[in-house]
C-alpha cells in the first residue's frame, strides 16, 4: 500500500510540474514583460528572476537581502518584481503605493524601504516611509487612485493563480518555479543551470 501511495504521490507531483511548466510557457509575456511591472538589474540580462511578494510577508522581507546581493554580484541578471498583496487591505494599500512610486522613479528605493520596515505595516507607516524617501506624498496619493494600478494588481493575482502560486514569496528563475523562500546560493544554482541550458 505504501508503494502505491508513493507512486500516486510521484505521479501527482510530475503532473503538477508539467502543468506549471505549461503555464510558465503560456504566460511568459505577462510574467516577464508586462509594461507596468517594475524591473531592476540588467534590463537585457540573460536570466530573469521574477519574485511574487507581499509587503506584509516576513519571508519576503528576508528574501530581499538575497535578491539585492544577487543584483550586486551578477550584472547579467534581470529581476522582475510582481506585487501580490494577498495578506489583507494594508498589503494592497502598500502595493498600490509602490506602483505609484514607480511614477516618481522611486520604486526600488520604496520597495526596499517597505520591506525593511519593522513591525506591522499600516497606511500611515507606508506614507511615512514614502515621505522619508523624498517622495511627493500628495502626488503619490493621487497616483494610487489610477485604475490601471488596480487592474494590474488583479491581473497579477490571476497570473499567480494560473501558475499555481498559493503564497508568498514565490520565484520564477528562468523556467523554474520555486514556491517559497530561497537563499542566494539556491538562486545562483538555478541561474547557473538555466545558463547551461538545463
Amino acid at each position: 500500500i505504501e508503494e502505491a501511495i508513493q507512486a500516486l504521490r510521484t505521479k501527482r507531483e510530475a503532473a503538477e510540474k508539467n502543468r506549471a511548466q505549461a503555464a510558465l510557457s503560456e504566460h511568459g509575456d505577462a510574467l516577464r514583460g508586462h509594461p507596468m511591472t517594475p524591473v531592476s538589474g540588467n534590463s537585457t540580462g540573460d536570466v530573469t528572476v521574477v519574485e511574487f511578494f507581499d509587503y506584509g510577508c516576513g519571508y519576503c522581507k528576508r528574501s530581499l537581502a538575497s535578491l539585492v546581493d544577487l543584483l550586486n554580484s551578477d550584472k547579467n541578471v534581470r529581476v522582475v518584481w510582481k506585487e501580490l498583496p494577498i495578506l489583507g487591505p494594508v498589503s494592497r494599500f502598500a502595493a498600490r503605493a509602490a506602483m505609484a512610486a514607480k511614477k516618481q522613479d522611486k520604486y526600488f528605493d520604496f520597495h526596499v524601504g517597505l520591506m525593511g520596515a519593522r513591525g506591522r505595516l499600516s497606511e500611515s507607516k507606508v506614507l511615512r516611509i514614502a515621505a522619508d524617501l523624498g517622495l511627493n506624498v500628495n502626488r503619490l496619493r493621487e497616483d494610487m487612485k489610477d485604475p490601471m494600478i488596480e487592474a494590474y494588481l488583479d491581473e497579477t493575482l490571476q497570473l499567480a493563480n494560473s501558475l499555481g502560486i498559493r503564497g508568498t514569496p514565490a520565484f520564477v528563475i528562468g523556467d523554474t518555479l520555486v514556491p517559497g523562500a530561497i537563499d542566494e546560493s539556491g538562486m545562483k544554482r538555478i541561474i547557473a543551470k538555466t545558463r547551461a541550458g538545463g
